[in-house]
């Protein structure tokens, strides 16, 4: 399609993006979005992921489609990037997720039966494995992403090790280590993060989303109290 159409649209699609996103790399387009690397976009595509999850708490709708739209930007300028470099593109990712979605749901598109959506996490579990080829639980800890924010990191990784565990000896353990700090051993405060993180899994609590909270909740008071 040519600038002069897509100039004359009113409402535009995702394959309409493509184009634009296309254009802005050609070489008579945009000098700095031709610049542009996975590296160089790497904050953007953290940043517009964060203020979706801003539209999302605030329960702005209005929010949540700019921002999804800035979001999907990000991952079409990634496929543009990766199609120019040969390595894949845009019809590459959505071929490989569609496969995924279809792999990981044998319920929808097979015979496999699970009524309920605890049956249907186990066999998402079961089949990721399979699919990745793990067959350690080395293999499953080394999969969860490096990149995620700490506290979620620690309670994922605590949950993929299946580890049998015990509350009253994580409160235990919790106890022992304030001992610890109490006499001088401040390093020992990563440890009481990471047994929080233990107990927050018991609970059934997402610790970066109640700490999420809880930041708010003490911005709230401190102005209350300015």
């Amino acid at each position: 399609m040519s600038k002069k159409q897509l100039l004359q649209k009113t409402t535009y699609d995702f394959d309409d993006l493509v184009e634009i996103v296309a254009l802005l790399r050609a070489p008579d387009g945009c000098p700095w979005d031709r610049e542009q690397t996975h590296q160089s976009i790497r904050k953007g595509l953290i940043e517009e992921t964060y203020e979706v999850i801003e539209g999302i708490d605030k329960n702005d709708n209005k929010i949540m489609c700019e921002e999804l739209g800035d979001l999907l930007l990000q991952v079409v300028f990634h496929g543009e990037i990766a199609k120019d470099e040969k390595a894949f593109d845009i019809n590459d990712i959505c071929d490989g997720v569609c496969k995924k979605l279809i792999y990981r749901h044998p319920h929808v598109f097979s015979d496999v039966e699970a009524n309920t959506s605890e049956v249907v996490l186990k066999n998402w579990e079961e089949l990721k494995r399979k699919e990745k080829g793990q067959k350690s639980k080395a293999e499953v800890l080394e999969s969860v992403s490096s990149a995620l924010p700490s506290l979620m990191r620690a309670q994922k990784l605590i949950k993929k090790s299946e580890l049998d565990i015990d509350k009253d000896g994580v409160i235990c353990n919790i106890e022992s280590i304030i001992s610890g700090i109490k006499n001088g051993n401040n390093e020992e405060i990563c440890d009481l993060v990471f047994e929080c993180c233990k107990l927050a899994n018991i609970a059934k609590l997402d610790l970066e989303q109640e700490l999420y909270a809880k930041n708010d909740s003490f911005c709230a008071k401190m102005r209350e109290n300015l």
